[in-house]
């Protein structure tokens, strides 16, 4: 389960970075991932959530 937010299950995407030539590689682009302490379930636990969940409020830091 690692490079997944526990909250949006957002994860890494791919692509291809394209050369001015036109040659083609393959590309991975990761989510902004932080192990952040919040309250799940009325506990503390370490989880990995992507920024957008954390600036949204999806979760509650634990103070």
């Amino acid at each position: 389960m690692a490079r997944i937010c526990e909250i949006c299950g957002k994860k890494p995407s791919t692509g291809n970075n394209v050369s001015h030539a036109h040659n083609k590689t393959k590309k991975v682009w990761y989510p902004n991932l932080q192990k952040v302490k919040a309250l799940r379930n009325g506990t503390v636990s370490s989880v990995k959530v992507c920024t957008r969940c954390i600036r949204s409020g999806a979760i509650t830091k634990a103070v």
